[in-house]
């Protein structure tokens, strides 16, 4: 794999492009919800893709992210199990990279795994395809606004 910035370049247009994953955020978020009994707002494409343009404004990140992406669109084993332990530690990484520093890359880390459980390819899609899809949507669904929480100062006087 080369990274350049033209493979970076490609890699942002693609993931602007996916109007797939806006969706996949918006069912996480219902799931998440329901789990801790509140109501997250919902994402539109215009918004993810405003958010995708406005990580990779931020170059050392594009790079990182851009990489992740083509490691697990690229990623296949046959039976999948075995590459089982790798497409989820690039896809914790990649969900993380996305959200920013802490707490929310622990926390789109968490979302990661949640959102694969709920994340499935097409019979014949490489092993990474589903955990590309669940890590763009834990990644950004943590970075975007709709968390009540997020939204004003928190209890010890700061705010995201």
């Amino acid at each position: 794999m080369e990274i350049t910035p033209a493979t970076v370049a490609e890699e942002h247009e693609r993931l602007r492009g996916r109007d797939s994953i806006p969706v996949l955020i918006n069912e996480t978020r219902d799931r998440l919800g329901s789990c801790f009994g509140v109501t997250v707002d919902h994402v539109t494409a215009e918004g993810y893709r405003t958010e995708v343009d406005d990580l990779f404004a931020d170059g050392d990140r594009a790079v990182n992210v851009a990489a992740l992406c083509g490691l697990l669109r690229d990623l296949d084993c046959d039976g999948d199990y075995p590459g089982f332990v790798v497409d989820e530690f690039l896809g914790r990484k990649l969900a993380a990279t996305i959200a920013g520093g802490e707490p929310f890359a622990l926390l789109a880390e968490a979302t990661f795994h949640f959102a694969d459980v709920h994340t499935h390819g097409d019979p014949g899609d490489p092993a990474g395809a589903d955990d590309l899809d669940a890590a763009l949507a834990a990644g950004f669904q943590t970075r975007l606004p709709g968390w009540e929480w997020t939204e004003g100062p928190g209890p010890f006087g700061s705010k995201r």
